[in-house]
Formats: structure tokens, C-alpha cells, sequence
């Protein structure tokens, strides 16, 4: 299993100062290089405390570049929709090239209908723009003089420049919530999974990867594909301390995305099916329930590690990002669950090396 953290902001200016929130998060990812994690990730969102202190990905992974030399620099995700797809690869084969190739690209397709508002795209053409723009960039990636021809954009011929570090692209994941036809596209097009198990039974979710894998499988690519799920995370080595400021940690989380969510209550659409409850599932949230199913890591190093252990019975060997920012812990609590968990919880998954001789 590889392990990294996920900074999904759930702040705003009266919570925290935004130039100490990108300070305190760069001083972790420092911090997680240090310890030995496999990656960081942040999120696209705009106008909420719910990511909205993360508007480009692509800036804060820059920075985080610049103070790495390791870790591998995740995009989770980016929104074709939002961008036209000759800015969105440049973009990305700059950050490419800044990281020496750490990048790895996730693609999402956004769901929260006042950012699709604000930028005055349909949501019911979500699902086609988030297909051609991870196709549009890849194949600048990929190839010279491009011409496209699209439903949304057409351009070329052009040759994107910078050309990426790693050819012929940066590894590509896609954002799934709860479409299994999504898994199966990935899993046939050869690219990385992320999910958040928290919002679908664990059934679903097993179903979706066995989906995704048996898709990877029949299309001839090695291996099982890359999974990457992303898990609410405190951690104290006072078992009581622990769930009690998780369940805080995780009530203001809920609290910001019921204020992003909202808009579900009047909205429907067709390629967001059964996002119309979202609303309602928010408001239903049972923390206790979450820990008991294994939603969230939350606990002592020991118990932590138990939960993983279930976790990868269930799921197979997957990237985990944890969540150590999210509802606004102090830095120094986010900074002791990263320390707790790299030292304590990571050692039980890491394969031993061979004996000499």
C-alpha cells in the first residue's frame, strides 16, 4: 500500500487567513516528504469554505515542488470543464517539468451546481466536457501539430510547449463517486482511480473496483491498475482524545459541504443521478456509524492500523490519501497524526526487504 495526504481545505477567512493556511500546509508537505510519504494532493473548488481556499491545483503543487524532491505531486483532481484543454496540459507539462516528472494528472468532472453556474456551463454537459478535455490533453501530451475538432473546442494545429517531463504523459487518474460506467472507462483507457469510500456502501464500492479491474484486465494493461481513496484522518495516541475531536473535526466538515451542497435541493440532472439526496445524506451523517464501517481513520496509531488492515481485505492494496486538514485542526495536531501514523501505522504495510545472503 502507498500512503499521502490530501489537502481539502474546510476553512474560510474567518476560520483562517488564507496566506496561513498555504503556509502551514506547505510546512506539511515538507513534513511528508520527511516522513516518508508517497504523495500530496489538493483539490479544484471555488466560493466555499468546502475546498474553496484551493481554486488551482496547480499553483499549490508548484510550490510544493519547489520545496520536495521526492514526493510525487497529485492533481485531485483538475475539471476540464473549467478550462480550456490547451491551458489545462500546458499547465500541467509545466508543473511536469518544475517536479522533474512527480506529477500524476487527476481529471474530475465537478458536482457542485454554483461553480458550473459561475462559470456558465451546463451541468447536464459535464460528463462529455470531462471526456474531451482528459482526451484533448492527452493527445497534446502525446503528439505534434494536433488539430481537434470537438463538441466544445477546436483548435490546431499546434504543439504544445513545454513538453511534459514524462513521455509520452504524466500518469492520468479520474474522479469517480458513484458512476460504475466511469470505473469501467478507466480501467479500459489504462488510467489511475480516485474514490471516497465514505459516501457509498462498502459493497459499491467493491463492486466499482471490480469493475475498474476487470476492465484493466481485459484491455491487456499490467498489473491491476492504481487505486487511490482518500479517508478523514486524526489520530492521538489517547484513544478517547481521538474519536472526540475527530467527530468535531469531521461535524465541521460536514457543515461546510451541506453550505456547498445546497443547490441539490432544487437541482436536478440527469448525468448526476441520485445527487439530488446528497442534501439529505449530509444532514443524516452519523460519525459513530462512519467509525464503526471503517469511513474514517480515526483512533489510536493501533486501531488505525486495525481499520487499514479491514480496509485492504476489503479493497485490495490502494493508495490512501488522508485527510489531516480537513474541518480545520490546528497545525500542530494535523503535523502529530502524520507523525503518529508514518511511524506507527505505516511500518505494518510496507513490504520488508529481502535478507542478504
Amino acid at each position: 500500500m502507498e500512503f499521502g495526504i490530501n489537502f481539502f481545505p474546510t476553512v474560510g477567512p474567518d476560520d483562517k487567513d488564507a496566506a496561513d493556511y498555504f503556509e502551514d500546509s506547505l510546512n506539511l508537505v515538507v513534513l511528508a516528504e520527511e516522513l516518508g510519504f508517497d504523495h500530496v494532493k489538493t483539490v479544484e473548488h471555488y466560493f466555499f469554505k468546502y475546498g474553496g481556499y484551493s481554486p488551482d491545483p496547480v499553483t499549490f503543487l508548484a510550490a510544493a515542488a519547489a520545496r520536495t524532491s521526492r514526493i510525487k505531486l497529485v492533481t485531485g483532481a483538475v475539471i476540464p470543464a473549467f478550462t480550456h484543454p490547451l491551458k489545462l496540459a500546458g499547465k500541467l507539462a509545466m508543473l511536469d517539468n518544475i517536479s522533474r516528472g512527480r506529477l500524476q494528472v487527476g481529471f474530475g468532472r465537478a458536482f457542485l451546481p454554483d461553480e458550473f453556474d459561475a462559470f456558465g456551463i451546463d451541468m447536464d454537459e459535464s460528463r462529455a466536457r470531462f471526456e474531451e478535455g482528459v482526451r484533448a490533453c492527452r493527445k497534446l501530451w502525446s503528439e505534434e501539430d494536433v488539430v481537434w475538432d470537438g463538441a466544445f473546442h477546436s483548435f490546431g494545429p499546434v504543439t504544445l510547449l513545454p513538453r511534459p517531463h514524462q513521455r509520452p504523459h504524466p500518469p492520468i487518474l479520474v474522479a469517480t463517486a458513484k458512476t460504475a460506467s466511469s470505473c469501467e472507462q478507466a480501467g479500459r483507457d489504462g488510467h489511475g482511480l480516485m474514490m471516497v469510500p465514505s459516501i457509498n456502501k462498502r459493497e459499491t464500492v467493491q463492486d466499482m473496483l471490480a469493475l475498474y479491474r476487470k476492465a484493466w484486465a481485459e484491455a491487456g494493461h499490467p498489473g491491476q491498475g492504481e487505486v487511490h481513496m482518500s479517508y478523514n484522518c486524526y489520530l492521538s495516541e489517547d484513544a478517547a482524545e481521538a474519536r472526540a475531536k475527530g467527530k468535531e473535526y469531521s461535524r465541521r466538515s460536514n457543515e461546510v459541504m451541506r453550505d456547498a451542497v445546497a443547490a441539490w435541493g432544487e437541482r436536478r440532472s440527469e448525468v448526476y443521478a441520485g445527487y439530488e439526496k446528497v442534501v439529505e445524506n449530509i444532514a443524516r451523517a452519523d460519525f459513530d456509524r462512519s467509525l464503526a464501517d471503517n469511513k474514517v481513520l480515526v483512533g489510536t496509531p493501533e486501531e488505525v492500523t486495525e481499520r487499514l488492515r479491514t480496509i485492504r481485505e476489503w479493497f485490495g492494496d490502494i493508495s490512501v490519501s488522508l485527510q489531516v486538514i480537513s474541518g480545520n485542526p490546528s497545525h500542530e495536531e494535523s503535523a502529530r497524526s502524520m507523525r503518529l501514523f508514518a511511524e506507527q501505522v505505516v511500518p505494518h504495510f510496507r513490504t520488508a526487504p529481502a535478507a542478504a545472503g
